[in-house]
Order: C-alpha cells, then structure tokens, then sequence
C-alpha cells in the first residue's frame, strides 16, 4: 500500500475500531457508589461455552474505595449502575448477582475467582479502570489482561486475546478461590435482561 494511501484510509481506520463513549453524569454516578466494608479484592469473571469451553468474554470487579465492574466491551446495561466508558458504578452484591445470572444460561456458565489483594493494589485497579477509556468489541481480554500486568503481583500475566488464558494465570494467584454459576435460562440475553429489569423495578 503507497503511503499516501494509507494516510488517507487511517482516519476510517481508526473510526471502525473505536469503541462509543458513554460517560454517566456526575450525579447519577456520586448517588450509585457503593462501598463495601472488609477486605479488598478482584473478582475475574469469564463466561465460558458449555460445550467447547471457550471463553467468551470476561469481566473484573474490583473492590477498593468503591466497589465498580470493569466490563469491557460488555452488553450488560442497568440504570441502577451508571457506566462511565465500561466501568460499572454502585456494584452492590445484589447487582452483582444480577449480572452474573443475564450471562449464565442454557449455553454459558460463568466461572468466578476472586484473591484478596492490597487496598493499594485494588485501588490501583480501580484508577486503571477508570482511565482505561472505552474497549472495543472482542477486546475484552486485551484490555483485562492488559491492565491486570499492570498490577503489583501479577506481572506474570500474559497479554492475551483468550479470556481462559486469563482465568488460568488468575488460578495461579496465592489464595484465589473459584466458583461456578450454572442456570438454564434461554440463550437470547434479551430475555435475562427484561426479567432482571422487571425484579429490580418491583424492590423499588
């Protein structure tokens, strides 16, 4: 490709990357914070295939001064947790259940681990979450990885596109424990998502 060819064609390039912003008001974010008492942690989510295994996206909940879900390049949208450029605010246990039950299904199940980190490196985690920007879609585990390399401990993260390569370094990690969330909900998240919209204006 000549040059000035290539000049001409990056700004399209570059748009058909980019992922939209979307920056909740200030207002609506300073309401949602939540915070949790206890010990500080990062929670890594991947949902995987039932039946080839495969990692199909993965999260990060990370407990620190707040208690926020990185979800980059995620689909899961609740006006109870503003988001501001994938960060999820105002994470309390409850919507957190939430989330997980919209991507476990009939198809998918989700694998939650969580290690108990430093409030220094969680609150690490959270400004590297928060200035990270928005992802694009299918980068969901190289912007993870990327920014769990950044992290005191957990240096010997690889940088990957595989949201399971991901899960086995975090595996590595002292301390960390796992879970598994199994449900037989229907495949279309559509229908997840209007059920939990429904259970959350009800609790109002």
């Amino acid at each position: 490709m000549h040059r000035r060819q290539f000049i001409i064609g990056l700004p399209l390039a570059l748009s058909a990357c980019a992922a939209p912003e979307v920056w909740a008001p200030d207002d609506l974010v300073s309401r949602a914070i939540y915070r949790e008492q206890g010990a500080t942690y990062l929670t890594l989510y991947t949902m995987k295939n039932n039946g080839s295994g495969n990692g199909a996206h993965t999260a990060l909940l990370i407990n620190a001064s707040q208690r926020v879900l990185f979800d980059p390049a995620g689909s899961f949208e609740q006006a109870q947790m503003p988001e501001r450029n994938d960060v999820l605010f105002g994470v309390t246990p409850a919507l957190e259940a939430y989330y997980v039950s919209y991507h476990a299904r009939v198809t998918y199940h989700v694998l939650g681990q969580t290690v108990q980190v430093s409030p220094e490196v969680a609150e690490t985690a959270l400004q590297l979450a928060l200035t990270n920007g928005p992802v694009p879609q299918a980068h969901c585990a190289r912007a993870t990885s990327a920014m769990l390399r950044q992290l005191p401990g957990f240096e010997g993260f690889k940088h990957t596109w595989d949201p399971n390569r991901i899960s086995e370094d975090f595996a590595r990690l002292p301390g960390a424990t796992a879970r598994t969330y199994r449900e037989t909900d229907a495949d279309d998240k559509s229908i997840a998502a209007a059920q939990i919209d429904a259970a959350l204006t009800a609790d109002q």
